[in-house]
């Protein structure tokens, strides 16, 4: 039995190569800020690189919201997180917050976001760092840090254009309009919108089937579809073809194959 890292104010699982990452903060609405979170979600990203009984990370939360975000009242008391000059509150972010993006960008393995409630601010971002995000019914979802009088610090301005365009992005920034699950699905935020009682099972039943799949070809795939993001075509191929090498010189291609064939025989 693979030991689980510990974590403080998450909840974390791993059953049938899924691991299950649960914020559970519901008395700050889960914020990432005045919490633990931000050391959790770091630990278990950690934890998931190097262990090689997981194929695919759900992240969700407890109780009534996915993640406040940042803390608003240590916001009004210029404490915790927020508190210092500039380059006192800058390195707070440094060494705090923006820990988690770069920790989510680096993940090996496919991440769903299960957003089970309002994902505001830093929790929107955080639900939009995952590869594919399904909703419950009950999920809100707003990049409100203007509302505020701050910027998206922890890189959310990075994410979300690559996800629906600049356009789309700069609207919803410089609004700081709250959209629900359906307009969030039209503007492909989320893949799906279920109901508060399929979100979870809705979830895993994704998340098992890509765990079903080879798990070294999953994590080189994975890879290759973060690389192709930033890399010209003809670089991209060139490392293709090397991770395709590696792909057919391990157990799992043959025994993928052999399995193939037989499903083929019965037919």
């Amino acid at each position: 039995m693979t030991n689980l890292p510990p974590l403080t104010d998450a909840l974390l699982t791993l059953e049938d190569r899924v691991a299950v990452l649960t914020l559970n903060r519901h008395d700050l609405r889960n914020a990432l800020t005045g919490s633990h979170l931000i050391d959790d979600i770091v630990t278990t990203t950690e934890w998931v690189n190097h262990c090689d009984e997981v194929s695919v990370l759900v992240i969700t939360g407890a109780g009534s919201s996915f993640s406040a975000g940042g803390n608003i009242r240590d916001m009004a008391n210029r404490s915790g997180d927020f508190a210092g000059d500039v380059a006192e509150c800058a390195d707070r972010y440094r060494k705090g917050i923006q820990r988690i993006p770069l920790a989510m960008q680096n993940v090996e393995v496919p991440v769903i976001a299960a957003v089970n409630g309002p994902a505001i601010g830093a929790g929107f971002d955080l639900a939009n760092m995952a590869d594919i995000r399904i909703a419950s019914e009950k999920a809100r979802f707003g990049e409100t840090f203007l509302n505020l009088g701050i910027i998206p610090g922890d890189g959310g301005a990075w994410f979300m254009q690559r996800l629906i365009g600049y356009q789309r992005a700069f609207e919803l920034t410089l609004t700081g309009r709250i959209v629900d699950a359906k307009e969030a699905q039209e503007l492909g935020i989320v893949l799906e919108v279920v109901s508060p009682e399929e979100l979870l099972p809705t979830a895993l039943d994704m998340a098992k089937r890509m765990a079903s799949q080879p798990p070294k070809a999953t994590r080189l795939t994975k890879r290759l579809m973060k690389i192709a993001q930033r890399m010209e075509l003809k670089d991209f191929l060139d490392l293709c073809a090397c991770f395709q090498g590696m792909s057919h010189n391990e157990p799992e291609h043959l025994e993928a194959v052999n399995r193939m064939l037989e499903t083929m025989a019965r037919k």
